[in-house]
């Protein structure tokens, strides 16, 4: 199966000097490597054309984030497989054939992750994805190994291969005919949870999602935007509540939109009182920012809202925060 690995870079210079040697040793063999660039203005393009002559470029014309960026370069590449990889992913010796093998068994395959684990902390599960995503009927979404911001050790619970409902950006194989069947990334999100968006669009069409568990690779993690950073923060609460009125069927999504917001109040006065008044303004910049895109993400519903079932459990905040349930064997 004709494979292309691409790797989205802004000023990564740094980055690609780290991580893309392990992607070509183990990935090489199996997969054409591009670096698709966002008009970075370091010297990282001509880095890799000096270091990686291996490595194909793709030139975008802006940084339009994270969606437009891959939505930009995609539509140049042939490959029937695509994976989308974070510039500060370091991939493990055989990685790759149980992924490929997985889609040309399963012609329903629409999308997968491999185990992602923390680099900085190898023997734990890494926040972006661990062990494959799910959404609680609130939209707040959790992985097996990872529910808000408890990563579980790794010690083989999590070894089976399965059927999940969103697939980590952070290294996410999708089929390229599903890729454009679902409508590509929406470039609205700009970037975070934008891959939880296309999940729900290709479940909606009736494919599969999967974890791939014999297939492992470790993320650095927070190298785009740290993870205490107030536009991470505008962009996580903007785009929750962007998924959840883009793709929950029929009237409930207003009662779980009014749900939500009120929780996001709470988030928002918890961060006040912690001493970080510019995440208590991300949170209200958020929301008015939301409340600007209802007109358009009207329109985007009526094509993308479907009734697949997307709830793994009622409340993870309630399971997490409440009964004190911190791992995902906890409660499943």
């Amino acid at each position: 199966m004709k494979t292309a690995i691409v790797i989205l870079n802004w000023n990564g210079k740094k980055l690609l000097a780290e991580f893309l040697p392990s992607v070509i040793k183990n990935s090489a063999h199996l997969a054409t490597i591009y670096v698709a660039d966002n008009a970075s203005t370091d010297t990282s393009v001509a880095f890799v054309q000096a270091e990686f002559p291996q490595v194909k470029i793709i030139q975008n014309a802006s940084n339009g984030g994270y969606a437009k960026g891959y939505n930009d370069a995609l539509q140049h590449l042939d490959e029937e497989l695509l994976i989308l990889m974070n510039s500060d992913i370091k991939t493990t010796s055989g990685w790759l054939e149980p992924m490929i093998k997985a889609f040309e068994t399963d012609s329903n395959l629409g999308a997968a992750q491999p185990k992602l684990l923390d680099l900085k902390k190898k023997t734990h599960f890494e926040y972006a994805g661990a062990a494959g995503g799910f959404l609680d009927s609130l939209g707040y979404p959790f992985c097996r190994g990872r529910i808000f911001d408890t990563c579980e050790e790794d010690t083989g619970q999590y070894n089976d291969s399965l059927e999940i409902f969103w697939a980590t950006g952070a290294c996410l194989a999708v089929r390229k005919s599903v890729f454009w069947q679902a409508g590509a990334l929406d470039e609205d999100f700009f970037a975070h949870q934008e891959e939880i968006d296309l999940c729900w669009r290709i479940k909606n069409l009736g494919y599969s999602i999967q974890y791939i568990a014999k297939s492992t690779a470790y993320h650095l993690g927070g190298a785009t935007l740290e993870q205490m950073n107030p536009k991470k923060t505008f962009l996580n609460f903007r785009n929750n509540l962007m998924l959840l009125l883009k793709n929950v069927a029929g009237f409930k999504v207003y009662p779980i939109l009014f749900a939500r917001m009120c929780l996001d109040g709470i988030a928002a006065f918890k961060f006040l009182t912690e001493g970080k008044p510019k995440h208590f303004t991300a949170v209200l910049k958020a929301h008015f920012n939301f409340y600007a895109q209802i007109p358009k993400l009207l329109n985007k519903r009526a094509r993308t809202s479907g009734n697949q079932p997307y709830a793994k459990v009622k409340s993870i905040v309630w399971e997490y925060f409440i009964r004190k349930n911190k791992h995902y064997t906890d409660i499943f």
